[in-house]
């Protein structure tokens, strides 16, 4: 068996809101979406240039939920970019809420990570430094220590 490409799908609440969101604050690209005699959004496709992202309405008549109904999600998606606080500014201004702030982390990134859309989370991160796994460990062993 050979594997050809792993996909991230997403099923939210509004899939129509989130596209827009993608495509006006992250940049991406609309492939195609197909949309249902209802209106929902039954499958959509979004180029981000280095991947694609999929996602879809809700259909709990099948058992497909959002994030929201189960009180949150264990899934985020991290856009890795240029210069994560003018994306998070953006993502601010387009209503998403500011979850943690643009910050120095221990493996060389400047994440923060913004909610949308009932509780899907992203993460968006840039490069500060390169940093080896053995160097990333200690910082995260220091960072952890810390904290408890």
């Amino acid at each position: 068996m050979k594997i050809h490409e792993l996909f991230a799908y997403l099923h939210v609440k509004d899939a129509a809101k989130a596209i827009d969101f993608y495509t006006t604050v992250l940049g991406a690209t609309e492939k195609f979406r197909l949309t249902g005699p209802g209106g929902r959004i039954g499958h959509a496709e979004l180029d981000f240039g280095c991947t694609t992202l999929m996602l879809a309405d809700e259909f709990p008549e099948y058992g497909i939920n959002g994030p929201a109904a189960y009180g949150g999600t264990t899934v985020t998606v991290h856009l890795h970019v240029d210069d994560a606080d003018a994306v998070i500014k953006r993502a601010a201004e387009a209503g998403a809420t500011v979850e943690k702030e643009p910050s120095d982390q221990f493996s060389g990134n400047g994440p923060a990570s913004f909610a949308i859309l009932s509780a899907i989370v992203g993460n968006i991160g840039h490069s500060i430094e390169e940093v080896s796994p053995e160097e990333m460990q200690r910082r995260y062993d220091a960072a952890t220590t810390t904290d408890q």
